[in-house]
């Protein structure tokens, strides 16, 4: 009898070994989402959605191996993302759900989170800046403050405190500023990055240009200006360094280059200025130079490319290497770009922006 049951055991041993090693059936190509669709000429590609870590082509597991051992249910995923950074490759995801910085290794093909405790612990991460050294910088608006990590993910230091700061809601990151959006106290918060010192404060609130009215989210882009969500006056205000006004985007409205709840801002190398509106489900996207909309794409549904009450959004040139095995092949990349959708199955939407090579289109435009 005991031989019987050994003999069985390693009968089922053989078995579980063929079948991890046993080929996975590729899944059907997913339909190429072009914005505009073709037959005009398309500006941008949606490449693909991570929800959790078998969104990165974690290897399945055979139908025998879940058979003997139970289906494994991944609990590394994303719930309710807000604000998103990257380094090459890696996604940092501020998740509301969670309250914690989850990490997207895109390389391994893992997802974890930043370890915070004592010192580091976050309570209400709302806003976060990843510099290009890995430095992780995160607007906490139940602790008051800017907390830093650093490329290893332990804790370097905490800017402000309750005395400073209302309700810190945003970061951003230029040389040696450290640029806080404060949601209460209607101002930006600029901080010397070494000492933590106050340099700045720009703002006061109301309606006039250089005022705000809970601003939510401040990027810079190469030069040094700064863009503010200017949420309930409905506009994103870009001021010098120095915090003088330089234009407007948008105003209150449902027409095209209006907003009715922007959230997400980001702006990439050529001055183009990205805006997320949970409202519309869409992002829009606006030239920097002129301030007129360019471009508008996304909406509302639960098809691929849709957008679910869009939070975050983040470019990113580090990692289209990584994102090009979803690109038509008539489409080259220059960069990817990411959607945060609060609620629905898809949490990050990637999407690409680039240059047709396929040849002329018939009733194409520029």
């Amino acid at each position: 009898m005991r031989w019987i049951e050994i003999k069985l055991f390693l009968l089922a041993v053989l078995i579980l070994l063929s079948g991890c090693a046993a080929p996975t059936v590729k899944k059907m190509e997913q339909e190429v989402i072009f914005y505009p669709p073709l037959p005009q000429l398309p500006k941008l590609q949606f490449l693909t959605s991570i929800s959790s870590e078998d969104d990165l082509g974690q290897e399945k597991k055979s139908d025998f191996r879940e058979f003997l051992l139970g289906k494994e249910v991944s609990i590394k995923r994303l719930e309710k993302p807000y604000d998103i950074g990257s380094t090459r490759g890696k996604l940092f995801v501020l998740d509301k759900s969670f309250n914690k910085l989850i990490i997207i290794d895109l390389i391994n093909k893992q997802i974890d989170y930043l370890k915070d405790q004592r010192l580091g612990a976050l309570i209400d991460p709302s806003g976060i800046w990843v510099s290009d050294d890995e430095t992780k910088y995160i607007a906490d608006m139940r602790r008051k403050q800017i907390i830093a990590f650093g490329p290893d993910n332990k804790f370097l230091k905490a800017y402000g405190n309750k005395e400073i700061f209302g309700k810190p809601v945003d970061v951003a990151v230029f040389e040696n500023k450290i640029y806080v959006a404060d949601l209460e106290k209607n101002k930006i918060f600029v901080l010397d990055k070494l000492t933590g010192k106050i340099i700045n404060a720009i703002g006061t609130g109301g309606l006039k240009q250089g005022q705000f009215y809970k601003p939510t989210r401040v990027v810079t882009d190469l030069e040094g200006n700064i863009f503010v969500n200017d949420a309930f006056n409905y506009r994103i205000q870009k001021l010098d360094a120095q915090g003088r006004h330089i234009k407007t985007f948008g105003q209150i409205g449902d027409t095209l280059g209006s907003f009715a709840r922007p959230k997400g801002i980001a702006i990439d190398k050529e001055g183009h200025l990205y805006v997320a509106d949970a409202a519309f489900e869409n992002v829009q996207i606006f030239d920097d130079k002129s301030g007129k909309l360019l471009f508008f794409f996304g909406g509302s549904g639960s098809a691929p490319g849709s957008m679910y009450l869009p939070a975050g959004i983040h470019v990113d040139y580090d990692n289209v290497e990584y994102f090009n095995k979803f690109a038509d092949k008539d489409f080259k990349l220059k960069y990817v770009f990411y959607v945060l959708n609060t609620f629905g199955k898809d949490k990050i939407n990637v999407y690409g922006f680039g240059d047709w090579i396929g040849g002329s289109l018939s009733g194409g435009g520029d």
